[in-house]
């Protein structure tokens, strides 16, 4: 085993979870995810199917060289020799042997149908082909796990046959024999049993490998380990092809902090969540929001009922302390909060507020009415923050520059060209000035114009950049005319109390453009936070 004490942690993400829909990896990508995996301190990394997928033939070729693993080993994943060819001269079987890996897994048929139907030969043929392609890639020096695959549904069918396969690949030196859901049909209880039984009659060191058709590949999982197994298989935020495979990150976290059993080190389980957010930017399939233990949501709170236990003591409605997976705890104010979540939001962007104080009870009050309004703040952190810093001091503060007149007007040239042309008139400490900004929309021109004005007198401006904006009619209004929010994603180079490095603002109107125009104010303003006196005014 490698480096677990007595169980073995596999991931497939670089194989099974390819099969996703819309997920393509390139050789460069593979090497990438086999790095953070080993980071992660994953006991094996299947790196694909030799001979049989060129990039993972390649892929295999340029690992000898340029993947230097720390702590994780490399596995070939491929299939038994083939029916009635010697396995000395199996093409597969070679291929598997030059991508020089220290572990080899072999998947084979244990369900009697598939024996007949897909492969074509007898069921003694069947235990043949296991027996002396494990006994010759074991005689190579290599370490080898068996896939049974169907093995559950082949169990229900044909006990004795399934029990067959195990003992066969076990006989013939299999380190481990993995029963797979492959249908991910099973439910846990029958998962269990059949663990269980297997266990018991055979006394081979057993896998589990499950995919998530029943929603369960999670559960099917811990009730394998519940009861016997010691090897678990899964891939990157249950990547897989249909529903896709057990989630490995939270398969990690249950068997940690809900077994005992230290599969990764402790201080790497704080790399939890980091780790599922770079493989997400490298697959371009980030996790869900809602994944247990590394999503953006799995310890967000919105409700008015749990924000007000939560500042209490956390503990009361999150499972576990999210600090254990390098996660953390987020407080979304809205309509449905309160007091209590806007106290508590307020310490997260590191504001001192003590329970019952009165600037609390007014934004509270200000957010439920703007959210009647169609104002949403769940996502727009910068400007809930403006609002409460008004109300901390008591009254709308400081802004450092006034708003005169802005308008926008879109055209085409003569060429047929179209643009937009916005023009923008402020007031810094009571000079007025006006300038011109240009772009392929609204939002853009006017982005353009406030920069052209304000950053001369603010620096801090010029590291303003908007990333991303969302347009949405309010929910019972259609047509034309119905009002609009405007959320817009910005970042500015600053480490913010988030620690995110991006930040987001919202505006409400009729009129989608002003919508935009008042997120956009909002962003400046909160950039200038803080900031010193606007600096002196250039010199022409």
């Amino acid at each position: 085993m490698s480096g677990q004490g007595d169980f073995e942690l596999y991931d497939t993400t670089l194989r099974d979870g390819a099969q996703q829909e819309g997920l393509v990896l390139t050789v460069e990508d593979k090497l990438a995810v086999a790095r953070l995996l080993d980071g992660l301190g994953v006991g094996y990394i299947e790196g694909g199917w030799p001979g049989a997928v060129p990039k993972d033939t390649e892929f295999f070729r340029r690992a000898r060289s340029e993947l230097i693993l720390k702590k994780s080993e490399l596995a070939a994943f491929g299939a038994t020799r083939r029916a009635g060819v010697p396995v000395s001269v199996d093409p597969q079987v070679r291929a598997l042997l030059a991508a020089e890996t220290p572990v080899v897994t072999l998947v084979a048929k244990s369900h009697p149908a598939h024996v007949d139907r897909a492969l074509r030969t007898t069921l003694a043929e069947n235990l043949a082909m296991i027996g002396s392609t494990v006994r010759h890639l074991v005689r190579a020096g290599r370490t080898v796990f068996l896939d049974a695959e169907h093995y559950f549904d082949g169990h229900h069918a044909n006990r004795e046959y399934a029990l067959a396969v195990v003992r066969t690949a076990a006989e013939a030196g299999a380190a481990t024999v993995v029963l797979c859901d492959t249908n991910g049909g099973m439910l846990p209880d029958e998962v269990g049993a059949v663990v269980a039984d297997t266990l018991a009659l055979t006394g081979v060191p057993l896998g589990i490998h499950c995919h998530n058709d029943s929603g369960c590949a999670v559960a099917n999982t811990m009730a394998a380990v519940d009861a016997g197994a010691v090897h678990a298989q899964g891939t990157a935020h249950g990547y897989g092809e249909r529903c896709g495979n057990a989630n490995l990150f939270t398969v990690i976290a249950n068997l940690v902090l809900k077994r005992g059993r230290e599969v990764i080190p402790l201080e790497q389980l704080r790399h939890l969540t980091d780790t599922g957010i770079a493989l997400g930017e490298i697959t371009g399939v980030p996790g869900v929001r809602a994944d247990p233990y590394t999503g953006a949501s799995a310890f967000t709170h919105k409700a008015g009922l749990h924000a007000s236990a939560l500042r209490v003591d956390p503990g009361l409605y999150q499972h576990t302390n999210p600090d254990l997976v390098g996660n953390t705890m987020r407080t979304l104010v809205s309509d449905m909060g309160g007091r209590s979540s806007v106290e508590l939001k307020a310490r997260e962007l590191g504001y001192d507020v003590a329970a019952g104080d009165d600037a609390v009870a007014r934004a509270a009050a200000r957010v439920k009415e703007l959210e009647s309004r169609g104002y949403s703040f769940e996502t727009a952190d910068a400007s809930f923050e403006l609002l409460l810093r008004d109300e901390i001091a008591g009254a709308r503060t400081t802004r450092p520059f006034e708003v005169e007149e802005w308008s926008v007007g879109v055209g085409r040239d003569r060429g047929g060209a179209s643009g937009t042309e916005a023009r923008v008139r402020l007031r810094v400490d009571g000079v007025p000035l006006s300038a011109t900004g240009t772009g392929n929309g609204p939002l853009n021109a006017l982005d353009n114009a406030l920069h052209t004005a304000l950053d001369p007198f603010f620096p801090a401006l010029a590291h303003l950049v908007l990333t991303d904006y969302q347009v949405r009619l309010l929910s019972g209004q259609t047509g034309t005319d119905a009002a609009a929010r405007v959320l817009i994603s910005y970042r500015d180079g600053r480490e913010r109390p988030s620690g995110k490095p991006g930040w987001s603002t919202v505006g409400v109107d009729t009129n989608t453009v002003t919508a935009g125009w008042r997120a956009l104010l909002d962003a400046v303003h909160y950039v200038l936070l803080d900031q010193d006196q606007p600096a002196p005014a250039p010199t022409p």
